[in-house]
């Protein structure tokens, strides 16, 4: 029998959904990070399954990192909670995104503009922060193996789903 998937309901939706800024990164062999902004986020059916878009030309360095088999983390966080969740896994899978895909980036992009200046934060800035070229789009997708509640608190850090 298998486990059940890491990520319950809940966390999917709010990781995929569309007030979630996202952050992808990832390490070489001696430990230097890198990490750039993804555009969106997918979940599998499943749960088992996270698939993030990244500007592959603009994350070039995590992306570099990703495909010579280096771990990955992301981190999802809604600005107008500060509500944060944290996964890493031991490899990714890049590939292709679908025109789908790029929509689907393109809604997200647009409602996180959206969420970011109902917070009054500048459009001009928030849309210049997250930019990103459809047509350099690359999926990431990895199955997480851990999961940490990153919310600023008494909970910060603990693996998702404990007591805090």
């Amino acid at each position: 029998m298998d486990a059940p998937p890491l990520l319950d309901e809940a966390t999917a939706d709010f990781i995929a959904g569309p007030t979630a800024s996202i952050a992808i990164a990832s390490r070489d062999d001696t430990n230097h990070a890198s990490l750039f902004k993804a555009v969106a986020c997918r979940v599998s059916a499943d749960r088992r399954r996270v698939t993030l878009y990244v500007d592959q030309q603009l994350a070039r360095a995590v992306v570099a990192q990703l495909r010579a088999g280096f771990p990955v983390a992301a981190v999802f966080s809604e600005p107008a909670t500060h509500r944060t969740i944290q996964l890493k896994g031991e490899r990714a899978e890049l590939g292709p995104v679908a025109p789908a895909d790029r929509e689907h980036a393109r809604v997200h992009f647009e409602a996180l503009v959206e969420h970011l200046v109902a917070l009054d934060y500048p459009e001009d800035g928030v849309r210049c922060y997250f930019h990103y070229t459809p047509e350099q789009l690359i999926a990431i997708a990895f199955e997480p193996g851990t999961a940490f509640e990153q919310t600023p608190g008494a909970g910060a850090g603990n693996p998702l789903g404990s007591a805090a």
